[in-house]
């Protein structure tokens, strides 16, 4: 069977990206709502998604999105107005929608959760409270990844019965592994922030990386070269690659490809294996991409 042309492969996968699309708006909807307050960096942030998904315009709802979001921006729509009626087109795509994965769907969702919380640069306490919230209503992803960790530090966060600064600092680093701003000025006070901040979690924060006798499997879409490229690198440096999670795996490297090792199917599974693995017992260390080709310029020194 020859292989499809990008514009047929644009056309297989059309509902897929337009599914994901708008259950991400629909996360981003909920994050932003949760103070039941829009202000103008959030207003921002849904111009943003609105002008990257730009190119689905002629596909039903994204004009309606579009408008509303356009309309809001130019301040012809009161912005709580603006939220409802994207909240309400979401769940309207829903209804009529007749394939549906939930649990992909809600993992978007919740990543747009975090999206929405992180737009304005700023975490407040109902927020994190109503973040819990939406959790507890949702425990159905307990095991799947990142839910479960999310909802690990939600509780230990309100674990107390207070939340301070510290940990709304906290929160903010580590949600931030899962959302790519698209306003650079709150992007960038976010990662200034939080420099100091040490999360665990899901990938290592500044991992030990020993490559000599120590085993290896890569996950993900990477951005520094193809699998066979990292592989090689392993082995000329006395790792070993392999293809699948065992006991033995010491290291799971996780390609970057714009969701920063978000769930989903191109590569959830090893994650979701490996974590699974961790929760047991097992040392196996998850590991960024760019942290490990930085363990390898530092060994080439």
């Amino acid at each position: 069977m020859s292989e499809l042309t990008k514009e047929e492969l644009n056309i297989v996968t059309s509902k897929a990206r337009a599914d994901k699309a708008i259950n991400s708006l629909k996360g981003i909807l909920l994050g932003i709502n949760l103070d039941e307050k829009v202000n103008e960096k959030e207003l921002i942030e849904l111009k943003k998604w609105s002008e990257n998904h730009r190119e689905m315009i002629n596909r039903n709802p994204f004009r309606e999105f579009m408008t509303i979001i356009d309309e809001t921006v130019s301040n012809n729509i009161p912005a709580t107005e603006t939220i409802k009626d994207l909240f309400w087109l979401c769940q309207k795509y829903e209804s009529d929608n007749y394939y549906y994965n939930t649990v992909t769907t809600d993992l978007q969702t919740l990543q747009g959760i975090c999206h929405g919380i992180l737009a304005d640069g700023i975490i407040n306490e109902k927020e994190v409270l109503d973040l819990e919230k939406w959790l507890e209503e949702n425990t159905h992803l307990n095991s799947y990844y990142p839910y479960d960790e999310i909802r690990s530090l939600i509780l230990s966060i309100v674990s107390d019965g207070k939340i301070d600064d510290e940990e709304k600092l906290v929160l903010k680093a580590y949600l931030n592994q899962f959302v790519n701003l698209e306003n650079k000025e709150i992007s960038d006070q976010i990662e200034k922030d939080t420099f100091d901040v040490n999360i665990s979690g899901h990938c290592t924060s500044n991992p030990d990386v020993y490559i000599d006798g120590k085993t290896f499997c890569v996950t993900g879409i990477l951005k520094s070269g193809n699998r066979k490229e990292i592989e090689n690198m392993i082995s000329d440096l006395g790792g070993i690659p392999t293809k699948t999670v065992t006991k033995k795996t010491d290291y799971l490297i996780v390609g970057d490809n714009g969701n920063q090792a978000w769930a989903f199917a191109c590569y959830g599974r090893k994650v979701e294996k490996a974590l699974g693995m961790r929760k047991t017992g097992h040392t196996i260390c998850l590991i960024h991409e760019y942290d490990f080709m930085d363990a390898i310029e530092d060994l080439r020194g």
